[in-house]
């Protein structure tokens, strides 16, 4: 199913639905989430609106921009009046305590917190402050409001270095920074709530690599300063911001030398939180891990190949050595995903090549003004 704006602003829809669970009233009406102004959460925000949710937004805008809440809000036409956006920090707890009386929220889907793996390994109180305080109050206040239903937005740096592909939900956990040790030690937190109190319902969504944007080109990835991820360095190469990508590692023990990754799209992951978001209706679930990735892996180069033949643009290479601490080969096992949330990556790479340009296209310094210099 794709998505577009009509000229009366209102989301259009080609095709039927892609699957029955697109088109069932969902149980829990109303739903928290934090972080929802940032790139993965505007997303998801969408997909939950056009659901029929009600969302109320939480996010303090470190690394994102109101104007994604706006977007969203248009986006959603008709169901754009059940969206409301709250500026806040997690840590605030009065202001957190102030929301929750003021509605009887169904559930949350937590993206909130900081992601840079670099800036983690320099500073990592300011991660393990932001991240893992704010979790922690967040749950607090979830029980002490009878909110016991959570997806968390986890990672796959938790399993670290891989010995074997691909990666299935029992692998042994153990990130190599302080980004992933604070999604590690989020979800030790949540499984041990669980074994303390049964009411919750909990499920650990670790995700591979998001790329791509809305099909409208309308949301999509804004990161500030200078980007952690392969795509939106090149989407910056691609529009001029950048002279070059320099690609890490050329040594490595796969078909063209380069690091190979499972790339989603970022439309297919948000759907995977709507998934899962529906599984907590089901009364087996208690602390349960997901991986939600495609189960293929694409190679740094292939990627940029796909990003050049979608795009019409050459992007410049400047071959650098490994840097410390990247893995070889990372892709995801799926099948847990497939079998018990009826979810399956449905975009390939051509899409997501196809998205995230018309994004970095029509907004070419994100959600900054399109006369802005740097």
């Amino acid at each position: 199913m794709r998505t577009k704006i009509g000229q009366s602003g209102m989301v259009e829809v080609d095709g039927p639905p892609s699957s029955p669970r697109r088109r069932r009233r969902p149980r829990l009406r109303s739903v928290v989430v934090t972080g929802g102004a940032g790139y993965i959460g505007s997303h998801t925000v969408l997909q939950l609106l056009l659901g029929g949710y009600k969302v109320a937004v939480i996010d303090n805008l470190d690394n994102s921009a109101a104007i994604a809440i706006n977007r969203v809000r248009e986006l959603a036409g008709d169901h754009g009046p059940n969206l409301t956006f709250h500026q806040m920090d997690l840590r605030d707890k009065p202001a957190l305590e102030g929301l929750f009386a003021s509605t009887k929220f169904g559930a949350v889907i937590h993206f909130a917190g900081l992601k840079a793996v670099g800036e983690s390994v320099k500073k990592p109180m300011m991660y393990y402050d932001n991240n893992l305080i704010g979790t922690i109050i967040l749950l607090e206040v979830m029980a002490a409001h009878g909110c016991k239903k959570l997806v968390f937005s986890s990672s796959a740096t938790v399993y670290g270095w891989p010995k074997v592909v691909p990666c299935t939900e029992e692998f042994p956990i153990a990130a190599a920074n302080p980004y992933g040790r604070s999604k590690l030690f989020i979800e030790e937190i949540c499984r041990d709530i669980y074994q303390s109190d049964n009411e919750w319902k909990i499920i650990l969504l670790r995700y591979f690599n998001p790329v791509g944007a809305h099909p409208s080109g309308y949301i999509g990835e804004d990161p500030r300063g200078i980007p952690n991820n392969l795509m939106p360095f090149v989407q910056q190469v691609a529009v001029g911001r950048r002279p070059a990508l320099t690609v890490f590692g050329t040594d490595y023990s796969t078909e063209d030398g380069t690091g190979v990754r499972d790339y989603i799209h970022v439309v297919d992951l948000a759907d995977g939180h709507i998934a899962a978001l529906n599984k907590l209706s089901d009364a087996s679930i208690g602390c349960e891990v997901y991986n939600l990735g495609t189960g293929k892996g694409t190679s740094v180069l292939e990627m940029v190949a796909a990003f050049e033949k979608a795009s019409g643009k050459k992007i410049p290479l400047i071959y650098a050595g490994r840097r410390p601490g990247d893995v070889e080969i990372v892709y995801a096992s799926t099948e847990k995903a497939e079998r018990e949330l009826n979810w399956k990556a449905k975009y390939g790479i051509e899409e997501m090549c196809r998205d995230q340009w018309n994004w970095a296209n029509k907004n070419p310094y994100g959600y900054e003004p399109q006369d802005h210099t740097t």
